[in-house]
């Protein structure tokens, strides 16, 4: 790991109350108190950032949240901004989750115009690309990521793009207790590197590639331990804050 610092990130998807979230931020950050060698983010509903902003904002923990729309303002109904994530206290923003990209359908040129905005507006996105079943099983995995890296990142300059967080997140191993061989993450990660060095050259060294799908205390030193993998991005494990807390010990 070429003095990359690891991340490791909740994503809570559709999950906790105001209260929950609460309770959740009073109770994680004792258990986390001591960690100063890796970056902890909570991406939470937007309902709950408000509360992670009263709780977490003087703490070591980074507060996310987990889509953001392409415009600073305007009359786009239901939608969220940078403006206000930022006011949120955000540091960090998930985009393209393949979540949303199958059930919001988001499309690579609605999610590279959400990674520009996020840069230009000082948020580190988190940008999350992966394969589906069918596409691991036919051998086409490597080439598919790759077209998500080039197609969500290519209008980046080298400044930008250092910023960028990539997360690999296996569409078939996400909730589904799944989780890619350590090798098989570990060779994705390691295209993912070198698409963005064709795109840009030596910055693909600095920028970090996390891991999602499945991710637990139990395998998270493992995935860790890979040389491309700089961190993870955690679903149903981060909901828990003793569970949570101890993947992030155990990602030391």
């Amino acid at each position: 790991m070429a003095n990359r610092r690891p991340i490791i990130a909740g994503n809570w998807k559709m999950y906790k109350t105001s209260q929950e979230a609460r309770d959740f931020a009073l109770s994680i950050q004792e258990k986390v108190e001591d960690v100063t060698d890796l970056d902890m983010v909570v991406c939470a509903p937007f309902t709950a950032l408000h509360i992670l902003k009263e709780e977490l904002e003087e703490s070591i923990i980074h507060i996310g949240a987990q889509n953001m729309y392409h415009e600073e303002a305007g009359a786009y109904t239901g939608e969220i901004s940078p403006m206000m994530l930022l006011d949120m206290a955000c540091t960090y923003v998930i985009i393209g989750h393949s979540e949303r990209r199958e059930h919001m359908k988001e499309n690579d040129e609605i999610i590279a115009k959400k990674v520009k905005m996020a840069l230009d507006k000082g948020l580190v996105p988190i940008l999350c690309v992966g394969e589906n079943l069918s596409m691991r099983e036919g051998g086409k995995a490597i080439g598919f990521v790759r077209g998500q890296v080039e197609k969500n990142l290519m209008d980046l300059t080298p400044t930008e793009l250092r910023k960028v967080v990539v997360a690999y997140e296996p569409i078939w191993a996400i909730g589904t207790g799944k989780t890619a061989s350590s090798q098989d993450a570990q060779e994705i990660c390691a295209g993912i590197r070198t698409t963005i060095a064709g795109i840009s050259g030596t910055v693909a060294q600095e920028i970090r590639i996390l891991y999602g799908g499945s991710v637990k205390s139990s395998n998270i030193a493992e995935i860790m331990a890979q040389p491309d993998i700089d961190g993870a991005l955690v679903g149903g494990a981060s909901l828990d804050p003793q569970g949570f807390a101890e993947l992030i010990h155990n990602a030391r």
